[in-house]
Formats: structure tokens, sequence, C-alpha cells
């Protein structure tokens, strides 16, 4: 646990509020894309337009935040994706700037975590400009509505990016909770706390 407080005040100075950055804003309805999976295989949102949603979550493996979250990412895709929310997690990370996060540390993480739902690599970080994603856990739950995918949440996961079992508000769960429910989503946007993303 000291490790990783000292790993988080060291990613301190990154931190970043990602509301009201330029990118997709609540309401909007997403544009198609397709990147490469940790297993090689090319995976496109359209391939889910059959479920109710995804949850949608820009992730790397070097930041501490993201790190401190990993089981908590597990945890979302092991509840959500049998009732149709399936977990979708992307790296936009350069791996020019940061090595840990290249394609070849990505498949070794998920084989590691015994991932069991996509991690994209996002090479020419089109997808992250697109989405307007600047930190690294930075969430977007999806809704589907027809065809297409129509932002509901972005934020963070919770409100504890330091202790999961000191957790108070799961945002995402309320957020995946209410439209299954088909309620209005109550929080629809909150502040991620995260690394940077490493943009060229």
């Amino acid at each position: 646990m000291k490790k990783l407080i000292v790993s988080i005040i060291l990613c301190a100075p990154l931190v970043q509020s990602i509301s009201f950055q330029q990118g997709y804003k609540i309401g909007d309805t997403v544009s198609n894309f397709t990147l490469k999976n940790v297993d090689n295989k090319m995976v496109s949102l359209s391939d889910y337009n059959t479920h109710h949603g995804v949850i949608l979550i820009f992730d790397c493996n070097t930041c501490p935040y993201s790190n401190a979250y990993n089981e908590r990412i597990i945890a979302l895709n092991n509840l959500y994706k049998p009732k149709g929310f399936p977990v979708v997690t992307v790296n936009s990370n350069d791996p020019k700037i940061s090595p840990g996060d290249s394609f070849d540390e990505m498949v070794s993480r998920a084989k590691n975590k015994k991932y069991s739902f996509p991690y994209l690599f996002d090479e020419t970080q089109k997808v992250g400009h697109a989405f307007g994603a600047t930190n690294t856990p930075h969430t977007f739950v999806l809704k589907r509505e027809g065809k297409n995918f129509v932002v509901a949440y972005i934020g963070a996961i919770d409100n504890n990016p330091r202790d999961a079992d000191a957790v108070g508000k799961k945002y995402v769960e309320q957020a995946v909770g209410a439209l299954l429910n088909e309620e209005e989503v109550q929080i629809k946007e909150t502040k991620a706390i995260g690394c940077s993303i490493k943009y060229r």
C-alpha cells in the first residue's frame, strides 16, 4: 500500500480533470472505430450492436492509478458483461514516450491478468483524441440506441482512486444500473483522476 501511495504521489503532477475537454460530450453519438486487440484480432465498436451498451475505459500498463483500478475494471466486466454491458479498454499512450505501454507489453499485461475483455491499441491515437480522453483511467459509458452508441456518462470509475475498500460512490455502476433499468443517469459527469495520456 505504501508503494502504491508513493507511486501515486510521483504521478500527481500528471493528474488532470477530464471535464469540459474537446471530444465527445454527454448525448453525443460516437463514431465507429476499429482497433487491434491483444489477441491480434481487430475489434470494432459496431461489434457490440446487439448489446445494451459498452463501458469504454482508456487505460494503460504504466500508470499507478490504472494499476490501482485494475482489479476493479476486471470486476466491472465480470458484473456487467453478462447483463449486456461489457468492458472494452483502450491504450492510447505513445510507446515511444512510454515504452512500458507498447503493444507487446499490453499483450503481456492482458495475459498475466487474464483479461476477459478487449485491450485495444490506439496506435494512431485517433480514438483517444475523438473521445477527448486525457487520463488513465478515463471512462465513457455508452448506451446503444438502435445501431448507434450514445455517451451517457463520462469520468471516474468511482470516488476513491487509492483504496477500493474505501469507495463511497460507484459512478460507473450507478450509471450502468440506471441504464439497465431504463432510468435517467443521475450523475452524468465527474472528474477522472489519473496520469495524462502520452500523446505525440
